[in-house]
């Protein structure tokens, strides 16, 4: 038996808590922060994890603060966002198609914010800005494309997935024809782009995904109740009083949002949307879509690779996408196997 707790309010309202979530929650936001300190602290100049809380908390010299709040902290805080709005995608896409395979990697939003962003450096030689409007305008008109090509008296979750590969194919083709079209010197920076990395963020990339997250996330979790009752199926969810297509077309333009900032910031990291639901369902033990536990431990995820890639690698030597790669790449066939084996695939 999982054990709940209900708390009251005076209004009457009642909530019911899952505990087993909230400690998993807990325990992984602490692993984030503690994460975020250690590689706060790691690079050329490295900074004991005492000093770097004392300067977080504005007691530390010239030097420290200068290196702390204006080189290390902003890169840091993009890799939370990114990472906490890639997870919170993740689960919003894999609840809504009700299939493990259903995230942004495999759907292509990845590569429709990447052809966005490769238009922008190939064609008009873009700045930093220009390629971050074109990435974000690349994923949403893809995300777009997807769902008005799976819709047919409502969205399936496996015509989702299956129109998402295969315009992830096609988008995947432009891409690379992109590349072979522009000038070496063009296709150096898109490459670079294309790997994804936190390197050289700074404040300008952390107040868009900031704004973002404060709007979007309360409105998902909000809707994380009707996204609950949809995983029994959309003809008990008419009967419960959900508008199904609604809150389906709504999760959906949210999760497009989120994964598209996130690659605008960051360029294309791979499978932490896909990794980190999964991971936090695991954790938690709990059939719902795991909102805020996928949002947790995709924070916690990309700032660990990150370190791992600075303490294997050295700073800024193996951007955080060949990471999250490599791992998420055996994570993906370790799935498919389990899948096939328990005949759903």
């Amino acid at each position: 038996m999982r054990k709940h707790r209900v708390l009251r309010a005076p209004g009457g309202l009642s909530l019911r808590l899952d505990v087993r979530a909230v400690i998993v929650v807990v325990l992984l936001l602490l692993a984030a922060l503690a994460a975020s300190v250690v590689l706060i602290g790691t690079g050329d100049f490295p900074i004991p994890v005492g000093d770097v809380v004392r300067t977080l908390l504005g007691d530390g010299n010239a030097g420290q603060e200068f290196i702390v709040n204006e080189l290390r902290l902003p890169r840091v805080l993009v890799g939370l966002l990114v990472g906490a709005s890639l997870g919170l995608g993740g689960a919003l896409f894999q609840a809504v198609t009700r299939n493990p395979l259903g995230s942004p990697d495999v759907l292509g939003l990845g590569q429709g914010a990447t052809a966005g962003a490769l238009v922008m450096i190939v064609l008009f030689s873009g700045s930093a800005a220009q390629v971050t409007l074109g990435a974000l305008v690349g994923g949403l008109a893809t995300g777009l494309a997807i769902y008005l090509l799976a819709w047919k008296r409502g969205v399936h979750g496996y015509r989702l997935v299956l129109v998402g590969i295969g315009v992830s194919a096609i988008v995947t083709a432009v891409n690379g024809y992109l590349l072979t079209v522009s000038d070496i010197v063009d296709a150096a920076r898109a490459l670079v782009w294309m790997t994804g990395s936190l390197n050289g963020r700074d404040w300008d990339q952390v107040r868009p995904l900031l704004v973002l997250c404060a709007v979007l996330v309360p409105l998902v979790l909000a809707g994380g109740r009707g996204l609950r009752m949809m995983e029994m199926g959309d003809d008990v969810s008419h009967a419960l009083g959900v508008r199904v297509e609604r809150v389906r077309a709504l999760l959906m333009v949210a999760a497009v949002l989120l994964v598209a900032t996130a690659t605008a910031a960051a360029g294309p990291v791979g499978f932490v949307s896909l990794t980190a639901p999964q991971l936090a369902r695991r954790l938690t033990r709990s059939p719902g879509p795991n909102l805020l536990p996928s949002l947790c431990m995709g924070a916690a995820l990309l700032v660990t690779a990150d370190w791992a890639s600075q303490r294997a690698f050295g700073a800024d030597q193996l951007p955080v996408g060949v990471v999250t790669g490599v791992l998420g790449g055996g994570y993906l066939l370790w799935l498919l196997v389990a899948e096939r084996r328990a005949g759903r695939i």
